[in-house]
């Protein structure tokens, strides 16, 4: 028989993949911004600067929630994931994919 897992572990991976998740979008901005402003000008800065700010609010997106779902699991009570949270990444993710589209259409027209 398996003893059941430990219900704050969940929520401990969670975070850390969303962490992770944020450090890659910072790693890739500076990376880009290394490289998209020689190619693309002042456009490639803009794109950088929308991730870096994208990584900033996914850390602290990922900070409030594990401390909420630590709450909600010492309170033994159950929350869904709040509105204003979930629109944020779906707009910064459209964002950021009509930015690449557009990227990869002025570099293809070069």
């Amino acid at each position: 028989m398996t003893s059941p897992a430990d219900p704050g572990l969940q929520a401990e991976r969670t975070s850390l993949a969303w962490r992770r998740t944020a450090l890659s979008v910072a790693v890739g901005s500076l990376v880009g911004l290394r490289v998209l402003p020689g190619e693309l000008g002042a456009y490639g800065y803009a794109v950088c600067l929308l991730g870096l700010g994208w990584s900033i609010d996914l850390a602290v997106v990922a900070r409030r929630r594990h401390r909420d779902a630590d709450l909600v699991l010492r309170r033994l009570g159950h929350r869904g994931p709040e509105g204003a949270v979930v629109a944020r990444v779906a707009l910064a993710t459209a964002v950021t994919a009509v930015a690449a589209l557009v990227g990869v259409l002025v570099i293809a027209g070069h």
